[in-house]
């Protein structure tokens, strides 16, 4: 198994991940909101990129959501909070989305075969899913205002042992390292090292911090919980609906 972590938006090339399984990652918060969004039972989730795309496709009866610099859009039914997404909001609804960094990472995996929503939230249902689709694995870290963001790379390093594991490779021998490269295996060493506290560490870091000092707290809290979920939602035809995690490995 060959997987390579890609640290933000900007480092990925559509062209590069064709006849790949994409997993973008964006913990803080679009890809964590989507999941929470799916479990509480809402019917299709459309992620775009722009505020105008999301406009230009409502219609009666569907809710839009997002954010711009972690605020809420004007006009919205939703930011990006998934503290906001209960079942009572969104059950049975189709929700169009756009956020900062989390939905322009999933336009830029198009070209990938198969995409995948990935957070610490999933990240048990989301590897076990990559894994049996058999494929050489992407992970796109989003990132925030193009640059690196440590949650996100601490999010691939948990998936990155995930998808070792279940793949029948120890995370800790030779021939891991090699299938990771040396970003991969940074950030699977950096996982391990605050997995315990990872809590702690999502607060202290800038996006938790920014989150915080804005209101959001409990959100980041939310966040840094591992395998709450157990869906593994797949974009298909610019569409998330509810997938569940798949039953093998």
């Amino acid at each position: 198994m060959n997987i390579q972590v890609i640290a933000c938006i900007n480092e990925a090339r559509s062209d590069d991940l064709q006849h790949k399984t994409v997993i973008v990652i964006d913990v803080l918060r679009a890809t964590s909101t989507m999941l929470t969004a799916l479990a509480g039972g809402c019917r299709t989730l459309v992620p775009v990129e722009t505020v105008s795309q999301a406009k230009s496709l409502q219609s009666p009866g569907t809710l839009l959501g997002g954010e711009r610099s972690c605020k809420k859009i004007p006009g919205f039914d939703f930011g990006n909070s998934p503290l906001e997404y209960t079942p009572e909001a969104v059950s049975g609804k189709t929700l169009i989305m756009t956020t900062t960094n989390g939905t322009r990472a999933i336009h830029k995996a198009r070209k990938a075969d198969h995409v995948l929503i990935g957070a610490f939230l999933n990240a048990g249902a989301c590897a076990r899913k990559a894994v049996l689709l058999d494929q050489e694995i992407a992970l796109v870290c989003s990132g925030a205002q193009d640059v690196f963001s440590l949650e996100d790379g601490l999010c691939a390093g948990l998936l990155v042992h995930e998808l070792l594991r279940l793949s029948g490779c120890d995370p800790d021998s030779p021939a891991a390292a090699q299938a990771v490269g040396d970003f991969g295996l940074a950030m699977l060493h950096a996982y391990r090292q605050v997995q315990d506290r990872l809590t702690e560490m999502l607060l202290s870091c800038a996006g938790g911090r920014r989150l915080t000092k804005l209101g959001f707290r409990d959100d980041v809290t939310y966040c840094s919980q591992i395998d709450l979920l157990s869906l593994a939602p797949v974009v298909r035809a610019g569409k998330l609906e509810p997938e569940p995690a798949s039953a093998s490995l």
